[in-house]
């Protein structure tokens, strides 16, 4: 087992998931408002499974998709941090950064906020060349929080694991070079 790479941000404690954590997890996960550029909102049993495939991809790896609370507030928002996509993507093999909050937490600057800090892992305790971002072309809020930290897009591309006919197979790519990271700090 790897050491477990936990960290703070001003507001945000970025670490590995708790069984109190899966209750809100599949609130989240059912809310169609969160789940608007994804297939459909996840049962309960669909989001424990995800809930327990990021936990043991942490404890394997050390990293991941780390839960999210506001320290002292709010001991689960969501998720955000690191992850090695096993899609065959066009772009890959590549380590993609990604967030999903609760509605109730939007518009506060957690998803930037925890996605700086996860970059800076990345790039300076990972030692990771280039890390991605991707979704629906439609979905305006998270390529904002793109943008906010510094990504660049890239090029647009159909997901393969979606089906040909689904509007949210157009996606697009963002990257965000750890030289990028360095000369912008």
């Amino acid at each position: 087992m790897a050491e477990l790479l936990e960290f703070e941000t001003e507001r945000l404690r970025l670490r590995q998931w708790r069984e109190s954590d899966f209750e809100p997890f599949a609130a989240l996960n059912a809310d169609p408002q969160v789940m608007e550029f994804f297939p459909e909102p996840l049962g309960r049993q669909a989001s424990n499974e995800m809930a327990d495939k990021i936990r043991s991809l942490i404890a394997r790896r050390s990293w991941g998709f780390w839960a999210l609370e506001v320290k002292g507030v709010v001991p689960f928002i969501g998720f955000c941090g690191l992850h090695v996509p096993t899609a065959s993507l066009p772009f890959s093999p590549c380590v993609e950064i990604g967030w999903r909050l609760s509605s109730a937490h939007w518009g506060k600057g957690y998803a930037s906020e925890a996605a700086l800090g996860s970059l800076n892992v990345a790039f300076h305790r990972l030692a990771l060349p280039e890390i991605v971002s991707f979704t629906t072309v439609g979905n305006r809020r998270s390529r904002r929080v793109m943008e906010r930290i510094g990504m660049n897009y890239s090029c647009e591309f159909e997901h393969p694991s979606l089906p040909e006919d689904s509007l949210l197979r157009p996606h697009v790519l963002y990257r965000l070079r750890r030289e990028q990271w360095d000369a912008k700090a």
